[in-house]
């Protein structure tokens, strides 16, 4: 496939491991043109989260533009998840040096408006962390809209929280951005943290993948400190979700819904109310992923992880 016909992708993301992943994916798909990445502070800082991306691309020998994001929410204090990936955001493997820079004069909405209005095709925005630049970009470029393919996303839950008790951390970060995304009338689709401990990379596929030469050396690496699940009942990998909404949409369950972002609770802020069953009796805004199919994740996750060597 040339790359005529990829199609054109902008990914704002907090690398953190399982985002390492996404991006290695994502940049070595025969289908995805990433025209951009904007790493923001979420996992870990953003000054982490920015080298943490020059590393992952310098490692594949992707020369793709860097242009770092928010250094945290609208409104909030930024909480990190260093107790999950790390102090780093990556630990775990000696990467070298980075041969790639980021671009600091110019800011991650910008840039994201700049890829959007020069590509011929609509653009696909990835958002694996909090939704800060996302927010920016559609707050300051309304003209912009109708040149997005759609927005797809990794964030919220159908249920409990991993941030707060009902919120998810991607979406609980920040609030007040999430809200803005989805009022923002585009077509949204979404993995939420359920299906992301759904989506399990067992012992066995960990032990095939390690088999890779040194791109199965450094994953494997990556994945025995990453505190995302274990190796021995099995890694979640969160991030890899949206790359699989897009490229094989198949294995998953999706059902057309209404989401709405709480930011006025005291104890529930940041929750994501995934209206199933109509409660709120609002228009759908969103596809989301309520359960997929295990054995076929984990065979197209090994698929595609063989496809970045």
């Amino acid at each position: 496939m040339n790359a005529v016909s990829k199609r054109p992708v902008i990914i704002s993301t907090d690398p953190g491991i399982d985002d390492a992943v996404a991006i290695a994916i994502a940049t070595s798909s025969e289908k995805l043109d990433v025209k951009l990445i904007c790493p923001i502070a979420g996992n870990v800082s953003l000054e982490k989260t920015t080298l943490n991306t020059q590393k992952i691309l310098t490692f594949f020998g992707k020369s793709i533009p860097i242009v770092p994001g928010s250094v945290k929410p609208l409104l909030r204090p930024l909480h990190d998840a260093s107790g999950v990936h790390g102090k780093t955001g990556m630990d775990g493997y000696p990467f070298p040096e980075p041969s790639l820079f980021p671009e600091n004069n110019i800011t991650a909405a910008q840039s994201m408006h700049k890829v959007v209005t020069e590509s011929n095709e609509k653009t696909t925005i990835i958002g694996i962390g909090p939704l800060t630049d996302i927010a920016l970009f559609i707050h300051q470029y309304p003209n912009d809209l109708d040149k997005i393919e759609n927005l797809v996303l990794m964030g919220g839950s159908l249920g409990r929280g991993n941030f707060g008790v009902l919120s998810e951390f991607n979406f609980g970060n920040d609030p007040e951005a999430a809200k803005m995304v989805f009022q923002s009338g585009l077509k949204i689709k979404v993995a939420p943290m359920e299906v992301g401990r759904q989506a399990k990379i067992m012992p066995t596929t960990s032990e095939k993948i390690k088999s890779f030469g040194k791109v199965g050396d450094m994953f494997y690496q990556l994945f025995s400190k990453y505190r995302g699940g274990s190796f021995k009942i099995g890694l979640n990998m969160y991030d890899a979700l949206a790359v699989a909404l897009i490229l094989a949409p198949e294995i998953f369950d999706i059902t057309d819904t209404h989401i709405s972002i709480e930011t006025q609770g005291t104890l529930t802020s940041g929750a994501s109310l995934i209206d199933l069953k109509g409660y709120l009796n609002q228009a759908d805004n969103a596809k989301v992923a309520i359960s997929v199919d295990t054995k076929a994740f984990e065979a197209w996750f090994v698929d595609a992880i063989k496809k970045t060597i």
